[in-house]
């Protein structure tokens, strides 16, 4: 009885010292996250968005693209942020016969719901809704055509925001469910409406978010 008696002394102080141990790191971790600053808070700025490059040729066929899509947010309580972004998207296609040009211009607003917004690491929805316009010009030789047309859509994504300091952190969106409608510039013209959902490789886009 004695030796167990003794056993049960040691094991129940070793289970004490680890309680201990792994309280004052916990509180220790707390207290270097609330000296880091990382995560977001109520009042909290940022900026955010994506530059993006492409080229490719077969032969005689070649192809350019670039994209740029900065947007500011603000946290208007823990968890909810608004904001806005505009858009700009260029594509050249050449064939030594006719080169294709489309330019795109697109403003618009979003609303974010982050579920652990004063964490390293968070999980975010996003609907947003924007309006654009885009131009399209083919040249064949001396000849060129223009057009233009407006469209509006609406579109909800997931994504995911990891710190990887106090101000900066890495953002990724993965998927798309959305609608979108255009119309070319001319009297008479029919709209055209999309409804997409996009859940593979292609949806996944990052972006480098700093935060004020």
């Amino acid at each position: 009885l004695t030796h167990n008696f003794k056993n049960k002394t040691i094991m129940k102080k070793v289970l004490l010292t680890a309680v201990a141990v792994f309280s004052l790191t916990f509180v220790n971790a707390q207290e270097e996250k609330e000296t880091t600053g990382v995560g977001f808070s109520k009042g909290d700025v940022f900026i955010t968005g994506a530059v993006g490059f492409g080229t490719s040729s077969t032969g005689d066929f070649k192809a350019n693209g670039f994209t740029v899509s900065p947007s500011v947010g603000f946290f208007v309580n823990e968890n909810i942020a608004l904001g806005a972004r505009l858009g700009f998207n260029s594509t050249t296609e050449d064939d030594t016969v006719t080169e294709d040009k489309s330019t795109e211009f697109s403003a618009g607003v979003f609303g974010r719901y982050y579920f652990t917004p004063a964490s390293q690491f968070s999980i975010f929805a996003e609907l947003g809704a924007e309006i654009n316009n885009t131009k399209f010009e083919s040249t064949t030789g001396p000849f060129t055509s223009e057009s233009k047309s407006n469209g509006f859509g609406i579109a909800f994504a997931p994504g995911v925001n990891y710190f990887i300091s106090d101000k900066f952190s890495i953002e990724a969106t993965w998927g798309v469910l959305g609608y979108s409608t255009s119309k070319p510039d001319v009297d008479g013209a029919e709209s055209t409406d999309n409804f997409s959902l996009g859940l593979d490789m292609t949806s996944l886009n990052f972006g480098l978010t700093y935060k004020f």
